[in-house]
């Protein structure tokens, strides 16, 4: 079984691509969109969670060579990302379901702690 050579050079593009990207977060993170529209609470996270991603894919394609990998490889690394997203959605349940904690409901539980 042959291996892909992959360039010095496209491996320096992809460094240079995460540094800008990891700027980009760095920038995104000390604007506050709520600040424009009340609406707009969400967009931060989804900025960063779409960078953080971008960044976690360039990381897998080329840096664990998975761009060139076998059909296999590949789908291990799918599988992978499934397995995390069930885990995500649990979580996301798991958390929907709890009850939110009031002042009260804390001063009390640290009361009964002394």
């Amino acid at each position: 079984m042959s291996e892909h050579i992959v360039s010095k050079n496209l491996y320096y593009l992809v460094f240079a691509a995460l540094i800008v990207l990891t700027v980009v977060t760095y920038l995104v993170s000390l604007f506050d969109f709520a600040t424009i529209n009340p609406s707009l609470w969400w967009l931060n996270t989804l900025i960063a969670l779409s960078i953080a991603v971008t960044k976690a894919s360039l990381v897998v394609l080329i840096f664990m060579h998975v761009r060139y990998s076998s059909r296999l490889t590949k789908l291990i690394v799918v599988a992978g990302f499934f397995w995390l997203a069930i885990l995500l959605v649990f979580l996301g349940a798991d958390y929907g379901t709890r009850e939110p904690e009031t002042n009260e409901r804390v001063e009390t539980t640290v009361k009964q702690q002394r």
